[in-house]
């Protein structure tokens, strides 16, 4: 297959057809470009893996996966396949993906120009996402995004306060479980990627954390690569200000231990929607916390699962001075039985 250029070069045209009318896109050997389709004139995008000096094999492979996945894919929220084709010119060598063009700016973009989300709002793009990954993960073998973050999401047609149209995009990432092997490839972005992704492991509930980090980015309008961590966990809820019942679930959906985490699409819905859940009937998470009393000895152990609280006895005998009593037992029995010899006739004797 050719590509050919005319004297300006935003017409160029690939495999005579696919008319550049811009570049959307551009990283380690790869462009994404905006183009008409000379044949049906409508914008498509043309997603191009070039061979050069950046090129490696596993790109390829993943590319052609990206082009396998799309094709078997069919979601009124998910780019359409179109076609793929080889480039072999002069200017270009590499390989090329046509997917369906969606008119709409990602979520990063938006963030970036100041646009901010109401928690319903949140509440509404986390649904229409969790759907999407109800069809991947429903698949046969189940689809595994892998990369879900704010510039792999698109929004369009905002009314009110509807969030409005939500897609998922980039399917450069994907991987299906059944392809599980010992030469997995770690793919992801960091601050957005679970802790078993770093070891070349994924599974559902890694595309769970994934989408819980974005959401946690726009709750409190940072990175969640940049927010505090204890034991891997994002610390989000002093930048939040959101319902307590919205503030658990999002740590459900970001625990690093998977085993813990809420693990399926459909589950994670169904927790977002429980009553408990509603902004209306909970107390919203502030910046300000209560902290615990100076002296105080009272000890709280508490998580999504349970809470424990240790209050020291009090008085006389505390914990410490129980342990003081029993370590002088062994000597308090030694010297009772020698009692009668300091003793006689009620008196001491010298």
């Amino acid at each position: 297959m050719t590509s050919q250029e005319s004297p300006d070069s935003h017409q160029e045209i690939l495999l005579a057809r696919y008319q550049v009318q811009q570049e959307l896109g551009k990283k380690a050997g790869r462009r994404s470009l905006l183009t008409r389709d000379l044949q049906t004139l409508e914008l498509v995008v043309v997603k191009i893996l070039s061979f050069g000096n950046e090129f490696e094999w596993n790109d390829l492979k993943l590319f052609e996966r990206e082009a396998e996945t799309l094709k078997a894919l069919s979601h009124p929220a998910i780019p359409r396949y179109l076609d793929y084709f080889e480039l072999d010119s002069p200017n270009s060598k590499g390989f090329a993906l046509v997917q369906s063009y969606i008119p709409a700016q990602s979520l990063e973009v938006q963030l970036k120009a100041g646009r901010s989300f109401s928690e319903e709002e949140v509440k509404e793009l986390a649904k229409a996402i969790l759907e999407i990954l109800k069809y991947l993960h429903g698949r046969q073998p189940p689809v595994i995004h892998r990369d879900i973050k704010p510039s792999n999401i698109l929004l369009t047609n905002r009314s009110g306060n509807s969030v409005g149209e939500v897609y998922l995009v980039d399917f450069g990432s994907v991987q299906t479980i059944a392809r599980r092997s010992s030469t997995m490839t770690v793919v992801g972005s960091y601050g957005y990627m679970p802790p078993e992704q770093f070891n070349g492991r994924a599974i559902r509930a890694s595309d769970l954390y994934s989408l819980g980090a974005t959401l946690i980015y726009l709750v409190t309008g940072q990175h969640p690569g940049d927010l505090p961590q204890t034991d891997l966990r994002i610390e989000f809820e002093k930048a939040a200000n959101i319902s307590l019942g919205f503030s658990s679930w999002l740590r459900r959906m970001t625990e690093p231990i998977a085993s813990q985490r809420l693990t399926s699409a459909e589950g994670a819905l169904q927790a977002l929607e429980q009553p408990g859940n509603t902004t209306q009937t909970q107390t919203r998470v502030t910046n300000s916390t209560v902290g615990k009393p100076f002296g105080s000895k009272v000890v709280l152990n508490k998580n999504v699962n349970f809470i424990e609280i240790i209050i020291p006895p009090v008085g006389l005998f505390t914990t410490k001075t129980l342990m003081h009593l029993i370590l002088l037992i062994p000597f308090i029995l030694l010297i009772i039985p020698l009692f009668p010899f300091f003793y006689e006739n009620g008196k001491i004797l010298d």
